[in-house]
């Protein structure tokens, strides 16, 4: 009697076990964007005009900003020949590959997520 009471026990929890590991987990809610911006973007780019630039421009205020233009800021010579202004879909091609908008310039981020570039993109423009 003792060892079939221990092999059920021994059985319910091994099925316990491998339904928990069959259930998915909930989804979890994605980044905002100033979260993203906050961990992507933010060693290089402020969102505070009162703060010295970066190595990149501040980005406040850029969706509608002429590309390459911002006062005080010394672009590299080819984004400082660019003849755009930011809007989103320029800045969802930026944010995928900057070589492939403008070649020669010198920012390396890629964002390969389209969410990701739309969420960084939403909160650029609650900037304005």
């Amino acid at each position: 009697m003792r060892a079939v009471v221990l092999g059920l026990c021994t059985a319910m929890v091994l099925v316990t076990r491998v339904a928990d590991a069959q259930m998915p987990l909930p989804a979890g809610k994605p980044p905002d964007g100033a979260t993203l911006f906050k961990q992507q973007c933010a060693v290089c780019h402020t969102t505070n005009l009162s703060e010295p630039a970066r190595q990149g421009p501040a980005l406040v205020k850029v969706v509608g900003r002429p590309a390459g233009k911002t006062e005080g800021f010394k672009y590299s010579e080819a984004l400082s020949k660019a003849d755009f202004a930011w809007d989103e879909t320029r800045l969802d091609a930026w944010l995928s590959n900057p070589q492939a908008v403008i070649p020669g310039v010198t920012m390396v981020y890629r964002q390969a997520k389209p969410e990701t570039r739309a969420a960084i993109i939403t909160y650029l423009k609650e900037l304005n």
